[in-house]
């Protein structure tokens, strides 16, 4: 399952609480999750994947940094522990 970091928990959460300024990547803003979606919820900020988006992401961490307004997410491989 798609991990997040403590960045992107707190950059999903600033995306959600400002849903009307959309960034522009390939994401939308929604209350609740599609029938077929997968939940990843990480202390309070929630993502929902569709069921080709968990399979593409099942072994990513997502990650985030916020440099003058702006986030940038990136995907890397989970290490195992």
């Amino acid at each position: 399952m798609l991990a997040l970091t403590e960045n992107a928990v707190q950059a999903v959460r600033g995306i959600v609480s400002s849903s009307d300024q959309a960034p522009e990547i390939q994401l939308s803003v929604a209350a609740l999750p599609s029938e077929d979606d997968e939940v990843v919820e990480e202390q309070g900020a929630r993502v929902f994947l569709d069921p080709e988006a968990a399979s593409l992401l099942a072994d990513k961490v997502l990650d985030a940094s916020v440099e003058q307004n702006q986030v940038a997410f990136t995907l890397a491989e989970q290490i195992e522990r």
